[in-house]
């Protein structure tokens, strides 16, 4: 009974976790999607994860593609843009290339090949272009943002210690900030200054 149980728990597991995250371990697969099933809102997809910083450049390459992290920081997106996204507006958002926080260090031999170093020298870095539109279909905003934060050491993190990609995801939410809540604001203000009581 034991045994059917954790099967169970297992399988909704894989089942939440999405395509993508439950079909393998190597973010190069091209047998993966390269988007998130559409929401209509947020859309994100991303291009060939081979040629990501992350993985080109990587002292550790084989490590460097194990996991799910690109979905997992699409899926960070999508929802940290989506509470903030004015109703009837869309956000498109490709993500051109990722370099996560921290390195592997080079040379490092046996189970230290297998850690990721963290320093200042490591910022989490992502490159995206966005179009943002509103409900008729006009172009609100759009363009390419190079993402980086240098001083990602410097505070808590407010995602918490545990939190996977912590420092990754913390990055698209302070990009997510600028980009769509401040522009969520400033449209409210404008509205507001023009005297709609709304």
């Amino acid at each position: 009974m034991q045994l059917k149980s954790t099967s169970a728990l297992l399988l909704a597991v894989l089942l939440v976790a999405g395509p993508g995250v439950a079909t393998g371990s190597d973010v190069t697969d091209p047998s993966l999607p390269r988007n998130l099933p559409a929401d209509g809102r947020v859309e994100v997809r991303w291009t060939d994860p081979a040629q990501f910083t992350e993985i080109r450049l990587s002292s550790n390459s084989h490590e460097a593609r194990q996991g799910n992290w690109v979905w997992q920081l699409a899926q960070h997106l999508r929802d940290s843009a989506g509470k903030v996204l004015p109703a009837g507006q869309k956000l498109d958002v490709t993500i051109t290339d990722i370099d996560l926080a921290g390195q592997y260090p080079p040379g490092a031999a046996g189970s230290a090949q297998d850690v990721r170093v963290m320093r200042d020298i490591y910022p989490p870095r992502m490159t995206l272009t966005f179009k943002r539109t509103a409900e008729d279909g006009s172009v609100i905003d759009q363009g390419d943002r190079k993402l980086a934060d240098t001083g990602y050491l410097d505070g808590a993190s407010p995602l918490g210690f545990d939190q996977a990609l912590r420092f990754d995801k913390q990055l698209i939410d302070q990009w997510v900030r600028r980009e769509v809540r401040n522009a969520k604001e400033a449209r409210k203000e404008t509205v507001n200054s023009a005297g709609d009581p709304g």
